[in-house]
């Protein structure tokens, strides 16, 4: 049986839920918008992202600092002397609020919020309980506020109390809030003189972001910082959809710990998908003890990590491991222009250099393509015939230091095959790695190619790298070549990705199907169904099961053997039931009237040793020839229905070769789904076996996401196991099945 998934969801009474006819019951306004049913998918969920109008949150007109201070050494004279510095360099008016105090930094002060000369954009809360000033807030009409103050979600219970009411707050505000536990980084000064699209940051842990800011001094562009602590209101995903929209916006990086609500994120990433801006993402919590230490930190738990892998990858965002990683990834994403080709070419001074960093191309699944005959010809008039100019190509190092360095260069981008050159240079040797580096930036210049260079020194101070490579906008640099590599690799996958992108909510069905009414009276409200039952259920949907009748006699397995045709197998159905063969409750391979008599007996007794209450006994026609495999939904609390599909039968527990994706999903996802198992090749026809029947598969999976769909949180649980996938055309049978219902 599959196992279910763990995680932790904030429970958003703002969806529309859909009731027990299917009728459509909408939820409380969401921060002033009602949703809109058009807008919902069959189980009441958003298909859009709600897009927040962020421009004077980061751009406010007017700002009312709450508790500011001129005291030195007081911890709120710091905040308030940098947020006078940037409301300065942003344009706007600074109100500071503070009951004893008639001015901060020269700047007339005001008592309290009631007290504010006009209308403000954005209230910094620098209080220790910002809950008393948000109800001051709405009635001022403020539009957005920022909380610093801790001690809420991410110290335990009584924290996240007190968070839940201070969220609680906000939405009747009608106010929209970063934080509690956030921290000036929205607030930095970005460098306003670097060229280029930009990378927007949001990160839950402001520390973790330094690595990316940092990007700027090396001459890539920085817009946005968007550090969401403990989003009791604002999120990631809110940050995400508006990001997606701002014109300078190239690539978006984030630090994410915890998910608040997974839906929106998956909202916010095809946002994201459909506008093409590429989303990269460190997500913690791939091990127990990093889902630990985030929730620790964040007060929100992580979703089962296969869960959220497979939901990133299938709305294009890019997960990547560490923050090197993060902001190399981001920086080419943000700056590159779309491939030419996927073909990738390593060109090195060096033979053992190229062979290395080709074999681990391969090994990232780059593509190398071998360079026409054409090609190799015209590189040798440059290049020694005894060096290998096929992918990787070789120089020898002396063409580098002449007029045969550039045109090397330029013979390789000018191939078709050719999308991307990396030049791995392991260390600085001038002159030839001045006139090397000096090459590459100009040919990047005239092609519309992606150049990459890995600058191995572990100095980094040398004029060829700090002035020449830093200082072109074209050239992609970077220190290590694994870095390179995985953004390579990310670039590639998501140009794929965006080029055939086609949003699954624009498909999501919006109302229930004929299946739905029939599904739904089957349906036990906190029990788990019987085989028959669940067997029902799939009938609903029209999955197909195998041949079979439920009875309660000897007599009557007896005829219903007869008519099911032998042989056949018999097993004992009953709500109470999970692992029927550990109990001895399956016979197969029964060929006679006596066996079918022995067995129905048999299986009987068992059951009531077991003191275990059955429905009947289920006499089925026995499938025997094809691939076992398993579909089944589960409950992630983060995301909601989830489906999966791997090998079945006694493989599920031993191999556990299954992938997982988020409805909705359309068929291209499902087949897609096959691809990832390690055991595909099953699917294919191994050892003389014919292939299996995949449309069939595929469409099995698809039924099953429209149940998942439709019944919502009702389904805790569905897993067909084995779903016998016969030969090609044959179609799939569902040989068992259970099925819980919350």
């Amino acid at each position: 049986m599959l196992g279910s998934t763990h995680g932790t969801l904030t429970t958003d009474s703002r969806r529309a839920r859909v009731i027990a006819c299917g009728e459509l019951r909408p939820g409380p306004a969401v921060h002033g918008r009602a949703a809109d049913v058009d807008d919902l998918d069959v189980s009441g969920r958003p298909l859009y992202a709600d897009v927040p109008d962020l421009e004077r949150f980061f751009r406010p007109e007017s700002v009312a600092v709450i508790g500011a201070s001129d005291a030195e050494g007081r911890p709120n004279t710091g905040i308030t002397r940098q947020l006078l510095a940037w409301a300065e360099r942003v344009g706007a008016r600074v109100h500071p609020v503070h009951p004893t105090r008639p001015s901060v930094f020269g700047i007339p002060c005001v008592p309290a919020v009631a007290g504010l000369p006009e209308q403000v954009d954005l209230a910094v809360l620098l209080v220790a309980d910002p809950l008393p000033v948000v109800e001051e807030l709405a009635e001022s009409k403020v539009r957005f506020a920022v909380a610093f103050a801790s001690g809420f979600a991410e110290t335990g219970e009584e924290g996240a109390r007190a968070q839940a009411r201070l969220a609680a707050a906000v939405r009747r505000s009608g106010l929209r809030m970063l934080g509690p536990n956030t921290n000036l980084n929205a607030f930095e000064r970005f460098r306003e003189d670097l060229p280029g699209q930009a990378i927007a940051l949001i990160t839950q842990s402001g520390h973790q972001g330094r690595p990316v800011f940092a990007l700027q001094e090396l001459g890539i562009r920085l817009s946005h910082w968007a550090p969401t602590g403990n989003e009791a209101d604002l999120e990631t995903a809110d940050f995400i959809s508006y990001f997606a929209e701002r014109p300078e916006v190239g690539a978006i990086a984030c630090y994410v710990e915890g998910l608040k609500d997974g839906r929106s994120f998956l909202l916010a990433a095809d946002r994201a998908a459909r506008r093409k801006v590429p989303v990269v993402a460190v997500k913690v919590g791939r091990t127990e003890a990093g889902a630990r230490t985030a929730a620790s930190h964040t007060g929100k738990l992580t979703g089962a990590d296969d869960v959220v892998d497979a939901a990133m990858r299938q709305f294009g965002v890019v997960r990547v491991d560490g923050l090197d990683e993060l902001q190399d990834t981001a920086a080419l994403l943000a700056r590159a222009r779309a491939p030419l080709s996927d073909g990738v070419v390593v060109y090195s001074i060096s033979g053992g250099t190229g062979a290395h960093v080709a074999d681990l191309a391969a090994g990232a699944g780059l593509r190398l393509p071998v360079l026409s005959r054409s090609r190799q010809a015209e590189l040798h008039q440059w290049i020694p015939r005894y060096l290998s100019v096929a992918n990787p190509v070789d120089n020898g190092g002396h063409p580098v230091g002449d007029r045969r360095g550039r045109k090397i260069i330029d013979s390789i981008l000018d191939d078709p095959e050719v999308g991307v050159l990396i030049c791995p240079i392991t260390g600085p040797f001038p002159p030839l790695s001045d006139r090397l580096v000096r090459d590459l930036v100009e040919a990047a210049e005239a092609s519309d190619k992606l150049v990459c260079v890995v600058w191995g020194s572990p100095v980094g101070t040398e004029p060829a790298y700090r002035e020449v490579l830093l200082g072109s906008s074209r050239v992609a640099t970077f220190r290590t070549v694994g870095n390179c590599l995985t953004a390579v690799r990310a670039y590639l996958d998501h140009h794929r990705f965006v080029r055939s992108y086609r949003s699954p909510f624009d498909e999501a069905p919006r109302t229930p199907s004929p299946s739905f009414k029939k599904a739904r009276a089957l349906m036990r409200p906190g029990q788990q169904l019987s085989e028959h039952a669940a067997k029902q259920l799939l009938r609903a949907y029209g999955i197909r099961v195998p041949r079979e009748q439920l009875v309660t006699s000897a007599a009557a397995a007896v005829r219903a053997a007869g008519q099911v045709g032998y042989p056949v197998v018999m097993k004992a159905s009953g709500a109470q039931i999970a692992h029927k063969t550990e109990l001895g409750l399956v016979k197969i391979g029964l060929t006679s009237a006596s066996q079918v008599r022995d067995a129905y007996r048999e299986l009987t007794d068992i059951a009531r040793y077991e003191g275990v209450t059955l429905d009947g006994v289920l006499v089925c026609q026995m499938v025997e020839r094809g691939v076992e495999m398993v579909v089944g939904v589960t409950h992630d609390e983060l995301f909601g229905p989830t489906v999966t599909v791997g090998l079945g039968g006694v493989l599920v527990e031993v191999l556990r070769d299954a992938t997982v994706r988020v409805p909705p999903f359309g068929e291209e996802q499902a087949r897609d789904m096959l691809s990832e198992l390690r055991g595909r090749a099953l699917l294919d026809g191994v050892r003389g076996r014919p292939p299996a029947d995949l449309d069939a598969l595929v469409e099995v999976v698809l039924r099953v996401q429209r149940m998942a769909l439709e019944l919502g949180d009702e389904l805790a649980e569905l897993d067909i196991n084995p779903l016998m996938v016969l030969p090609r055309g044959q179609g799939a049978v569902a040989l068992d099945a259970l099925a819980v219902c919350r």
